[in-house]
């Protein structure tokens, strides 16, 4: 998904949740005791209890999408590299967000259109990205059934909900984490949801969302041509004897120096020795698409996504809703190119490629004594203090206003995809 990715106009999503967080801030306030997070005091962590928590995970190791244009720059991609490990098998089913059939899935069919060299086709997910999500599996049970009892030990399908895009590698990502999660016991079925591919918001889509194709269109090849990207892309590409003409931006080779690393295959010498330099080029080509001032074009990139977690945690939060209408733990596999805007929106960027395997981990608590709830996020296992925050525990309203900024829903979705077309909008910027 690394291939396509993203000014300012007041009027978006701000009032989306504005009475929903008002009154989550009267609560706080009728409700908070002296020494709350409003004070300079801490807050008793023994006195909180985790009600929910929330992952967005990229799927695990792959082959590349696009390869490189020269064959002898080309490694083999074996089918033995796609070999199950036996530890990592769970039967489950996929049915779309309405528990009907599977969608069909374009992209599976056009990574099967690209065969690499050595027989494996575009994007498939491998031996070592499965060990991987297997891994990430185990981290979370221990996380969250080990070290505190808050899921049960094997797979209840009334605990857990499982939302991916609909691509076979993340499905088999999901199948991995799953198996390591609950160490291949389960309850009940293991059901994936999905969705068509014209209407998927894990990921930016461009098919369906006519406003960000317009005003993403061009930003990619104009990337290569700026200052210090130009230059650098032009060294690597002669040192690796590629054409000028050949269509290889940084994106590309970050792509295969990534897969190629992490199965320890041997790259080309050039992009071992660029190996730095390749990566933050290519995070600088993915701002330049994506644009941090560019309000509008993050919201139409991860808005609706940021609707749904958003949503997630306002029904837990809601004691209205009956609890055959929340789950424990979301699980959402997702993309690259879902986390960068992702992280950007909510002010924690690390300015690094989001690896294989990486996982936000976004945790909702309630105090029992205040009853104040608060919003823990982690990226890659670490804590970290989102933008509009005071700190790493994060009051609920709080972290709500520093999602808010670009949250929509999907009829503000759907109305600002389609303005540039109704305006005849859409310059290409």
């Amino acid at each position: 998904m690394i291939s396509r990715v993203f000014k300012l106009r007041m009027w978006a999503p701000v009032g989306v949740l504005t009475s929903l967080t008002y009154c989550l801030h009267q609560r706080r306030v009728a409700l908070a005791e002296p020494g709350g997070a409003d004070d300079q005091n801490p807050v008793d962590r023994s006195l909180l209890e985790l009600k929910m928590v929330q992952v967005v995970f990229r799927h695990g190791a792959r082959s590349p999408l696009k390869p490189l244009p020269q064959e002898d720059q080309q490694v083999e991609w074996k089918p033995q590299l796609i070999e199950v490990p036996p530890q990592t098998q769970l039967d489950y089913t996929v049915t779309n967000l309405a528990g009907g059939p599977k969608p069909h899935s374009p992209f599976d069919s056009q990574y099967r259109e690209t065969t690499l060299k050595g027989g494996m086709f575009a994007g498939q997910l491998t031996k070592v990205g499965m060990e991987q999500m297997f891994a990430l599996g185990e981290r979370l049970r221990k996380n969250y059934v080990e070290d505190i009892p808050f899921l049960s030990p094997t797979f209840n399908p009334l605990e857990v909900f499982i939302r991916s895009t609909n691509i076979y590698r993340n499905l088999e990502s999901t199948r991995c984490l799953l198996a390591g999660l609950f160490q291949r016991q389960k309850e009940g079925p293991v059901v994936i949801h999905t969705d068509e591919a014209s209407s998927e918001v894990l990921y930016p889509n461009y098919q369906y969302c006519w406003n960000l194709q317009k005003r993403t269109r061009g930003r990619r090849q104009a990337a290569s041509l700026q200052p210090g990207i130009s230059e650098d892309l032009k060294k690597v590409k002669e040192g690796m004897g590629i054409a000028s003409s050949d269509e290889v931006d940084f994106l590309v080779l970050l792509d295969n120096m990534a897969a190629e690393q992490v199965h320890n295959l041997p790259s080309c010498p050039t992009l071992k020795r660029f190996a730095w330099m390749i990566e933050q080029r290519a995070v600088d080509t993915a701002s330049y698409i994506l644009q941090w001032e560019d309000r509008e074009g993050l919201q139409m990139a991860v808005g609706p996504f940021l609707h749904i977690l958003e949503s997630n945690l306002l029904k837990v939060v809601d004691p209205a809703t009956p609890p055959s209408k929340t789950r424990k733990l979301y699980l959402y596999a997702a993309h690259d190119v879902t986390l960068m805007p992702l992280l950007m929106t909510l002010g924690i960027f690390d300015h690094k490629w989001p690896p294989f395997a990486v996982d936000l981990t976004m945790e909702l608590y309630q105090h029992q004594e205040s009853k104040e709830w608060f919003v823990q996020l982690y990226y890659r296992g670490k804590e970290q203090v989102p933008k509009g925050c005071p700190d790493r525990l994060c009051p609920l309203d709080k972290f709500l206003n520093t999602m808010s900024v670009y949250t929509l829903s999907p009829e503000k979705y759907h109305m600002l995809c389609s303005e540039a077309q109704v305006m005849g909008l859409g310059n290409g910027k």
